[in-house]
């Protein structure tokens, strides 16, 4: 993967991104509030040779830097510390005293830096007092030892003891800078992660090597279709009715040799749009001036009727075991679009669908409507889809971007291609990339009058035209 294929798995999973921000904030936050304030005081030493003489001069500086580990080791020494807790009296074992001290060096330098931390700044001060008093003379007596003749090192105070009056930690602003760039380092690894890991289908150019079929629309949601009304309605110009136009004329010019004159929209799984593109495909055809019917032929879960607003107690089921005439259960939808309910859940769906009254009906279906459209059941948990798309001229296979993986298509192709079906192509359903970014071309066909709206007896009409259902 390059940068830029990074920075587009962080933009797509920036939720996952943000929230690990917000967590790692979170904890900081928490450290920062739990964490007791610490304060430092801080003096320099500066260490010289003692020695006269030009010539000497680099000599001196030479044995100076060879005994700079020495006295850095001696200002934590365990004399200097118990000094320091008998002139301080600040109530402290040696080994607490020992613990706030730290000694830096500056490089190649001579020069000693001693800083003391302590929850207490007047303690903290005192100690970096303790330590300026007590080190010069420390130096000396110690160089005294070993030279009677004197010292060939002194240490000199260049920098007295300074307290910060502010904590050196904890540092809410430092820990805040700190905890985002965490929390965006592991929230682009597990976006990455989840990426690798996800087998769902994001890119619609992979679907003709699955399906062996060209994709024939790609649909992306219509966030701005809510409520009462769905795009046909309310904004006939979307995006996603274009994209529905686009799909109608695909279906339309499919094969010229052998129109569908029956299309049973279906998917792998449940939940990837079937019935709101079949509710907008009817209405399309409709549009056009055909006389169309749309069938709910999922028994176990049907939809249509609260998506259409009617009543869905009598339809297909109640024709297929004799209850009721076709003309008794057909309920009209604005100008040219009548809708065949589900009717009451069979005990036995598959059977029902496959019996010879169900051809029966699609064949009286046939002479009597220009487009029947069949809402599928899904074809990998029933095997209630392929009955229905081996009775229709055409099937046409819902992908929902992101959702579906790879596996689910191979094998409803398969779930197909068992029931001798023919799939007319995969639609890329809701997809939540702008149109331009889908490479999708905008139809011609954008002039056309929206449906007034039909009778709305009851239910919600067409709110999951938007593509949610």
């Amino acid at each position: 993967m390059e940068i830029r294929d990074y920075l587009r798995v962080v933009q797509r999973q920036w939720w996952v991104v943000a929230a690990t921000i917000l967590v790692a904030l979170g904890v900081t936050q928490v450290i920062n509030k739990r964490t007791t304030p610490e304060y430092a005081a801080s003096a320099v030493f500066f260490l010289s040779s003692a020695r006269d003489g030009t010539s000497s001069v680099l000599e001196g500086s030479l044995f100076v830097s060879a005994r700079l580990k020495t006295y850095t080791e001696l200002l934590t020494g365990d004399q200097m510390v118990r000094e320091i807790a008998s002139a301080t009296n600040s109530g402290l074992t040696t080994e607490e005293i020992e613990d706030r001290i730290a000694v830096i060096t500056d490089g190649g330098s001579v020069l000693l830096t001693v800083t003391v931390t302590d929850s207490v700044p007047a303690r903290a001060s005192a100690i970096a007092n303790a330590i300026v008093a007590r080190f010069p003379p420390l130096v000396k007596e110690l160089e005294q030892r070993a030279d009677p003749a004197g010292p060939a090192i002194v240490a000199e105070i260049v920098q007295p003891v300074l307290l910060d009056p502010e904590p050196v930690s904890p540092r809410p602003l430092h820990n805040d800078a700190l905890a985002v760039a965490v929390g965006l380092l592991i929230g682009a690894a597990i976006g990455v992660i989840r990426e690798v890991c996800d087998n769902s289908i994001r890119l619609a150019g992979v679907l003709p090597d699955l399906t062996g079929t060209p994709v024939l629309a790609l649909i992306p949601i219509d966030r701005k279709a809510r409520g009462e009304a769905g795009p046909f309605v309310s904004d006939s110009r979307s995006p996603r009715a274009e994209a529905l136009r686009q799909l109608r004329t695909n279906v339309q010019y499919a094969d010229r040799e052998h129109p569908v004159k029956i299309l049973a929209v279906t998917s792998a799984m449940p939940g990837e749009g079937r019935s709101s593109t079949a509710c907008g495909l009817a209405i399309l055809f409709a549009e056009a001036g055909q006389k169309v019917l749309i069938v709910d032929a999922e028994l176990r879960r049907p939809r249509l009727a609260g998506f259409l607003g009617r009543e869905g107690s009598a339809g297909l089921t109640t024709v297929l075991v004799g209850a009721a005439s076709l003309d008794q259960v057909l309920q009209p939808w604005g100008a040219g679009l009548w809708l065949l309910a589900s009717g009451h859940r069979p005990p036995n769906p598959s059977e029902l669908l496959g019996s010879a009254r169900m051809g029966e009906l699609i064949d009286e279906l046939r002479d009597r409507f220009d487009k029947i459209i069949f809402d599928s059941p899904p074809l990998l948990p029933v095997t209630d889809g392929a009955v229905v798309a081996a009775r229709a001229d055409g099937a046409l296979l819902l992908v929902r971007a992101r959702k579906t993986t790879a596996t689910q298509v191979t094998a409803a192709v398969r779930a197909l291609a068992a029931v001798d079906a023919r799939l007319l192509g995969p639609v890329f359903n809701m997809v939540a990339a702008p149109r331009k970014r889908l490479g999708l071309p905008v139809s011609a066909d954008t002039s056309g009058p929206p449906l007034p709206p039909a009778p709305r007896p009851g239910g919600w009409n067409l709110a999951v035209l938007s593509g949610a259902l």
